[in-house]
């Protein structure tokens, strides 16, 4: 997981408010300083990037996430999918299929991902640092996957305190904070009735 793609519960942007995918990393033409006078990394001149992430599924429909936590803000909790920012160069199946081995150390080639099932825009603080992320859904089915324990990396293990596979009814019932918001219903239409 790349830190900075986890979200605060307080301060998330509902997906039904997120902003046109093609527009939002467009900066301001070079020298136009007009566009905000906000440092970099604030709430109203948050940091562009791109993730991708991964709903990984099980045969029984259950959904895997991580449960991590934002160092800027002790004591906060939630769960969310498994994914995060692309490193120079990569495109957004290769982050995601990298995120995927590097959090859960499952190991799939990009083209394995198939094509994005959604692309939204979010906000968010992580460590004390605004972002504003253009990310990518992708689907991958699995008949069962056991997390290693061994699977995160160091970076990883600072952030991410527990792996779990979640129904989508479990989902609905818990009070825990859990991203993106419309999971549920990003599962439902994946699995069905």
């Amino acid at each position: 997981m790349d830190p900075s793609t986890a979200m605060d519960p307080s301060t998330a942007m509902d997906p039904s408010t997120a902003m046109d995918p093609s527009t939002a990393m467009e900066s301001p033409p070079a020298g136009d300083v007009s566009a905000t006078s906000a440092p970099v990394g604030s709430r109203e001149n948050p940091v562009p990037r791109e993730a991708g992430r991964v709903l990984l599924l099980d045969a029984a429909g259950r959904v895997l996430l991580v449960r991590g936590s934002d160092p800027g803000r002790p004591g906060s909790r939630y769960w969310f999918t498994i994914g995060g920012g692309l490193d120079p160069g990569e495109s957004v199946a290769e982050a995601a299929a990298r995120e995927l081995y590097e959090e859960t150390g499952l190991r799939v080639e990009p083209g394995d991902l198939g094509e994005p099932l959604r692309h939204e825009v979010t906000e968010f603080p992580y460590d004390g640092v605004w972002y504003r992320q253009r990310q990518a859904y992708f689907v991958l089915r699995v008949p069962a996957w056991e997390v290693p324990v061994e699977a995160l990396s160091p970076d990883e293990e600072h952030f991410i305190h527990e792996h779990r596979w979640w129904s989508v009814e479990e989902i609905a019932a818990t009070d825990e904070p859990v991203y993106p918001l419309d999971l549920v219903d990003m599962l439902r239409r994946i699995l069905g009735p």
